[in-house]
């Protein structure tokens, strides 16, 4: 891995917007923006542009991979494929298992992240998708693992995982929920909607009891209707709820994503991938949780036909956003970048291309095809 020291006369778009000018690196963090003496930098062509690392909040595998897999080269082939798409930070996603097989994976982040691992992206620690899912709402789900949300039994996964859960998807309307959600914000974790039949005054209560997220809004929840607006319409009436949302074309259609953009506040709107272990891989038969999913077409579905997942790189996330909502790259990007490192309450070091926050940083073109990643201040990915 090549270390970089910075760039000069280049477009860069820091917090304050897209301007040409020079950055330092000193040490894996952002020592200066604007004049420097510093020999060494990196003039950029005019068609390209450094913006900050992607975070990706909710992603399963890549490349063949998965975070379930519980071995330490699953996790190290996620991380260097992530970085050929721009994400230099990501929250390794498990789903709804037998106990032994959530604690193989949590245990493997805790090990992981423990060690020096400088490959690819960097792991930031769990999004625990279930198992206190509804059995109403599976989706790509095994359905025989689907456990109550019970607070001991959150406290065993923690201590498995070396306090490293950043989020959990939950079904907020099932008994019990209420009083974990409560204990998440006690210990600052992240409490997700997802995978719910949750109804408006359900959705309300786990809001007010700390719940600020919603889990791949629309999918696998219970969708908006006129007489009950559901978690879809709650997720969108609710200001202070962050969003997730699958931006590939299949999961969501441009009108539904333009709906929601347009009623969530701009820093509540989150772009994940949701990507399963066939990302990367050539269409045929892959596998989630134990199910056979059938890849074809930039498509990724169980036998029966549910859609499992993803195989969306998240620059091509981006680049989807622009075109569906016809914003510029500078206003699709703090989807990807800021307002995940908000909601994961890291943005003091993450996110954003700002003096003392970690070099995490993505040279893209003009068409947001990743040219170079750099985590660090260390060059993980060149094309």
């Amino acid at each position: 891995m090549k270390k970089i020291l910075g760039f000069k006369d280049s477009w860069i778009l820091t917090e304050e917007g897209l301007k040409k000018t020079n950055l330092l690196i000193e040490d894996g963090r952002i020592k200066e923006i604007g004049s420097t003496s510093v020999e060494g930098l990196i003039k950029l062509p005019e068609n390209q542009i450094v913006i900050p690392g992607f975070i990706d909040q909710h992603i399963h595998g890549a490349g063949g991979s998965d975070a379930m897999d519980g071995t330490k080269e699953a996790l190290s082939t996620i991380a260097e494929f992530l970085a050929k798409e721009g994400t230099t930070a990501f929250c390794a996603t498990t789903m709804t298992q037998s106990m032994e097989n959530i604690d193989k994976a949590l245990n493997n982040v805790k090990e992981y992240m423990s060690e020096k691992h400088p490959e690819g992206a960097e792991v930031l620690g769990v999004h625990l998708e279930g198992p206190f899912i509804s059995k109403d709402y599976v989706g790509a789900q095994p359905i025989e693992y689907v456990a109550e949300p019970k607070i001991e039994t959150f406290k065993h996964y923690e201590t498995v995982s070396g306090n490293n859960i950043k989020i959990i998807t939950m079904a907020v309307e099932v008994e019990g929920a209420t009083d974990l959600i409560k204990y998440l914000k006690s210990k600052g974790i992240v409490a997700s909607i997802g995978h719910t039949n949750a109804k408006y005054e359900d959705c309300k209560k786990a809001i007010e009891a700390g719940a600020s997220n919603i889990t791949h809004t629309y999918n696998a929840q219970k969708p908006i209707h006129h007489r009950e607006v559901g978690t879809v319409g709650s997720a969108m009436l609710f200001d202070n709820v962050n969003c997730e949302a699958i931006c590939d074309g299949i999961h969501l259609s441009a009108p539904a994503i333009k709906l929601l953009w347009k009623n969530k506040p701009n820093d509540k709107f989150t772009l994940i991938t949701d990507a399963m272990r066939a990302k990367g891989m050539p269409d045929g038969v892959s596998e989630l949780g134990g199910q056979v999913v059938i890849v074809k077409n930039g498509e990724a579905r169980l036998e029966n036909g549910t859609l499992a997942g993803s195989i969306l790189k998240m620059n091509n996330a981006v680049k989807n956003v622009m075109k569906f909502l016809d914003l510029p790259l500078e206003e699709v990007v703090k989807f990807a970048t800021i307002n995940p490192a908000k909601n994961l309450g890291i943005d003091k070091d993450y996110g954003s291309i700002k003096v003392g926050k970690k070099a995490n940083l993505v040279v893209v073109d003009k068409d947001v095809n990743v040219i170079s990643t750099i985590r660090d201040g260390l060059e993980v990915y060149k094309a």
